[in-house]
């Protein structure tokens, strides 16, 4: 879904000695690890937390209980949003994460769209195939019986049907259409607003209610049990910590930096953020259906912030702090350290504000509208935030005296041209 350029690759000979005061370098990657081992603790119980609220739903559909649905979607994204920092440099979690957060979407796999949206995609032949309507399905040769609808039979046959990335079947993102629907406003104001009627089966609206409730039930359950598994993977003992500690300590290091600067510039500031403030597409917003996107782009930074003090707040009151990477470069190059957090600091003021102009004035897709200054400006400045705090990553990882470490980049910010092309 995006396009993959190398911004830094910084190669120098071995890692630098450190005063004997500083933080080891292998508690630095220990406690990143056990951060890690915290807030996928904390997404997965969010997530069986939003697994009662969509039970519930389909138990009693009502505004209250889908109301209450949607807000336990938002509650859960906090805490996996501040997991994407450990995406990148982590071939275990980058190769997982599309079951649970890829995007965007053609929803018309999955349920009824407005007829704006189109009958037919060249690229894509299950476009409309709308899996809810059609228990057996043949398209483009293949076909799906999908009688009945199981986890199962959306991460094996429909997550990436066709081999088309666009065919999300899986994730936050799938239940945050069925949750909300199409958001059909463009770059005015509101989001999606499906009637909770739509998973009632005594008063259904738009048909098949009962294949709808049973596609919801099933997303959230594969979502409980994908995240089950990257949990697990950062317990003591797990796969991913097994993987991080062979890496050895300066391994761990570059991990733990082609983290945080992948995640600021080629992801965050340029494919997530800078490509939809240059098409001025609302389609192009991370949480599109429920207008979420501010609030998910503010816990992206917060991740890196966190990785970077060693430290994670956590919203079950109970924190951790570990050995961090800024301590280890406190030691070395103080200056260099005050750099870092003082930016990382100033990305997170400015996507507090972006945040606060979300939640009073307009929502993320309407900021990012042609010929609007005030918002575009709003979204422009945490792009400008990321870009600079990279510059510093790039710095540390030079300082640290790291073998080559590479950083995401994207067209929107390293070939603007190309975006239009």
């Amino acid at each position: 879904m995006r396009k993959t350029l190398l911004l830094a690759s910084i190669a120098v000979l071995a890692l630098a000695p450190l005063r004997a005061s500083a933080a080891e370098p292998a508690e630095v990657v220990s406690g990143y690890a056990d951060i890690a081992a915290a807030v996928y603790g904390e997404s997965l119980t969010s997530a069986q937390a939003l697994s009662a609220a969509v039970d519930a739903l389909v138990a009693n559909p009502s505004d209250e209980t889908l109301k209450a649905a949607r807000d336990a979607w938002r509650a859960a994204r906090r805490p996996y949003q501040q997991t994407e920092v450990y995406r990148f440099g982590n071939a275990i979690v980058d190769e997982w994460e599309g079951k649970v957060n890829a995007w965007p979407l053609d929803e018309g796999l999955i349920d009824y769209v407005d007829a704006g949206y189109g009958t037919e995609n060249p690229e894509n032949a299950f476009y409309t195939a709308n899996v809810i309507a059609n228990p057996k399905l043949k398209v483009g040769g293949k076909e799906i019986d999908a009688t009945e609808i199981t986890p199962a039979l959306l991460a094996e046959q429909l997550q990436e049907a066709g081999e088309i990335e666009a065919n999300v079947a899986t994730g936050y993102h799938a239940i945050e259409f069925l949750l909300w629907g199409q958001d059909l406003n463009g770059t005015g104001p509101g989001a999606g607003n499906r009637p909770a009627t739509d998973f009632d089966t005594a008063n259904c609206t738009n048909g098949n209610c009962d294949r709808r409730a049973a596609y919801l039930k099933a997303a959230t359950e594969l979502l409980v049990s994908d995240l089950q598994e990257m949990a697990d993977a950062w317990k003591v003992g797990g796969e991913a910590r097994k993987e991080l500690a062979d890496k050895g300590e300066a391994g761990g290091l570059a991990t733990i930096l082609t983290g945080m600067g992948s995640l600021s510039y080629g992801e965050l500031a340029g494919e997530r953020t800078k490509l939809g403030l240059m098409l001025h597409d609302p389609e192009e917003e991370h949480d599109c259906f429920s207008d979420n996107t501010h609030m998910s782009h503010l816990d992206d930074i917060i991740g890196i912030r966190n990785v970077w003090v060693g430290t994670y707040d956590g919203f079950d009151g109970k924190p951790v702090k570990v050995a961090s990477l800024k301590d280890l470069v406190e030691a070395k190059d103080p200056a260099l350290a005050a750099e870092v957090t003082a930016k990382l600091d100033a990305t997170v003021a400015a996507a507090e504000k972006m945040r606060a102009r979300a939640e009073t004035v307009e929502a993320y897709d309407q900021m990012i509208g042609e010929g609007n200054e005030a918002g575009n400006a709003a979204v422009q400045a945490v792009v400008d935030a990321l870009i600079d705090q990279t510059r510093s990553i790039e710095r540390v990882v030079a300082s640290l005296g790291l073998e080559e470490v590479a950083f995401e980049g994207s067209d929107s910010l390293d070939n603007p041209g190309a975006v239009f092309q």
